[in-house]
């Protein structure tokens, strides 16, 4: 018998060893409510040095949407352009924001806090999770916003209780994002380059995922693109929101989209989870 053997006989554990995943999974849900209070403690911290204060969190995606739309609204000819396209573009940026935003914070999250992975004992999955909550609680406001926006200028149309599809919408996106900032915050620990390439990435998705023009419209008789865009999780979020928001010829609810995105947010969240607990060895070291 070995040591090693001879000290789990005892009930004895590696310091920093990674534990079983049932106790890992346990350990992270007991800290639900520290997740939940770090994001809203980086809110208040991101926001405390500004005049407008925790104002900027609504005031960022609306500037962002009206740069967007003064630009995009000239640059693209009215006939080219998706009905509703103000409710359209405003939907897109907003809805896009929280993935960007998520993306980014959440695969940085384990290399951006390496003094506090190294100096305190806790599940490390806590951190990207607090990340993404951190941006989730973020957007909630903006799309409070732009269900006043959509009321006023009439873009839900006849009066039903379509809209409140956006709750499944966005739950399953912010589930769709806790996986893929998993994923993301592990190898960004592996590979620091990556957090370099995310703009880039981010952007590339910006601009081919149909935020300010209609994919369907645009790309209607490519069937391969169309093909590509009908699992691209992201653009499937988005039609899914339009489509809960909006009526018009152009927002049919697609089926097929709900049982994508269904299968995109659990299938990465399931496998993000596993992945990063991998790993949980190794966040923090230094060799």
């Amino acid at each position: 018998m070995t040591t090693a053997e001879d000290a789990a006989r005892l009930g004895l554990h590696r310091v920093g060893g990674r534990p079983t995943f049932r106790a890992y999974i346990t350990e992270v849900w007991k800290r639900r409510v520290f997740i939940y209070s770090m994001a809203r403690f980086k809110i208040e911290s991101e926001n405390q040095q500004n005049s407008l204060g925790m104002l900027w969190v609504v005031l960022k995606p609306l500037l962002n949407a009206m740069v967007y739309g003064l630009i995009f609204g000239l640059l693209i000819p009215s006939g080219s352009r998706p009905d509703h396209f103000v409710e359209f573009l405003i939907i897109g940026v907003f809805v896009f924001e929280f993935f960007s935003q998520s993306w980014a914070s959440g695969g940085k999250a384990i290399t951006n806090n390496a003094s506090l992975v190294q100096s305190l004992a806790f599940p490390r999955m806590v951190l990207p999770l607090a990340a993404v909550t951190q941006r989730f609680l973020q957007f909630l406001p903006t799309v409070a916003i732009m269900l006043i926006f959509l009321l006023i200028s009439g873009g839900f149309g006849a009066a039903d209780l379509h809209w409140f599809l956006i709750v499944p919408i966005f739950a399953l996106y912010f589930v769709f994002n806790c996986g893929l900032a998993l994923v993301t915050a592990r190898l960004s620990v592996h590979w620091r380059d990556l957090n370099s390439f995310l703009p880039f990435l981010t952007r590339f998705f910006f601009y081919t995922t149909g935020i300010f023009f209609s994919v369907e419209k645009r790309f209607g008789d490519n069937a391969v693109i169309m093909r590509i865009s009908d699992f691209q999780p992201v653009h499937e979020f988005l039609s899914l929101a339009r489509s809960a928001l909006l009526q018009g010829p152009g927002y049919g609810t697609n089926l097929h989209y709900w049982l994508y995105a269904t299968l995109w947010s659990i299938g990465l969240f399931t496998f993000g989870v596993w992945f990063f607990w991998r790993a949980e060895e190794r966040y923090g070291r230094v060799d």
